[in-house]
């Protein structure tokens, strides 16, 4: 059974990984006015794709007790990138967050590594506490607390999308281990609120002009509407207004607009 679902995630995340690439090609065009290349985007993709697929292979082939007896290394490494961001001339602003950091030509997101340390620590802990997992304090507060030392900083960049989902993930891995179901229903209650009061004013905002985007079609509301504009447009050379950035949120119109013919 655990061999079936195995392949069974290979497949799933081999499907992702297919439609991403087919919907990338698709919206490709458009990098030939920003950076003087058709395939700009595709080869970019294909590039950490392939490095992506080594690291995985390497990764499969270690025995994951490896993962398991270095979950502090990948806690504190996450935790020192993750600070890095605020520091001057390491870390990256860019569209008003701070979520890069870059050394000469390289740059990354720290909070992809604030991911695994978080699923590793988690898997530790439990693994370590397992008949504790009930207890207030050894399975609730305890690994509660270090994680949302990370968290901390992710929402402070801002990204508050990230900060969702390894929330998401620390309930999700809470609820499997046995924590006390009421200290998680607290959990929900406070971690979505305070989700949402770090919402910033412009995604309030986006929130509203989504209700009326006739009248919010200059501003707030600009790129829902240029987005549903690209969705309509249809054919095989479609002409609709620029929707930034074609490559990442509007990705589903444009490789809709470049795939569909219009009725």
């Amino acid at each position: 059974m655990y061999r079936k679902s195995a392949y069974f995630l290979f497949v799933a995340v081999l499907g992702l990984l297919v439609i991403g690439i087919v919907m990338l090609f698709s919206t490709s065009a458009f990098a030939k006015d920003s950076h003087g290349d058709p395939y700009f985007f595709l080869k970019h993709q294909s590039v950490w794709l392939g490095v992506g697929l080594i690291v995985c292979i390497a990764a499969a082939l270690i025995d994951y007790h490896f993962w398991q007896r270095t979950w502090w290394i990948w806690l504190g490494v996450g935790a020192i990138a993750l600070a890095f961001c605020f520091v001057p001339h390491i870390g990256m602003r860019i569209n008003g967050s701070r979520r890069w950091i870059g050394f000469g030509p390289i740059g990354f997101q720290p909070s992809e590594i604030a991911k695994l340390a978080a699923v590793f620590f988690l898997a530790w802990w439990f693994a370590r506490y397992e008949k504790f997992a009930n207890h207030p304090l050894f399975g609730f507060a305890i690994p509660l607390a270090i994680v949302s030392a990370l968290l901390a900083l992710i929402i402070f960049e801002v990204d508050l999308g990230t900060t969702a989902l390894i929330g998401a993930t620390t309930f999700t891995v809470m609820f499997v281990a046995g924590t006390n179901p009421i200290l998680l229903g607290l959990l929900a209650v406070t971690g979505g609120s305070v989700i949402f009061v770090a919402a910033t004013q412009a995604r309030m905002e986006r929130l509203i002009a989504f209700t009326d985007l006739e009248r919010y079609k200059q501003d707030a509301g600009l790129q829902q509407m240029q987005a549903l504009i690209a969705w309509g447009s249809g054919g095989m050379v479609p002409e609709f207004p620029e929707v930034p950035p074609t490559h990442g949120r509007c990705v589903v119109e444009i490789s809709f607009t470049t795939n569909v013919p219009a009725s």
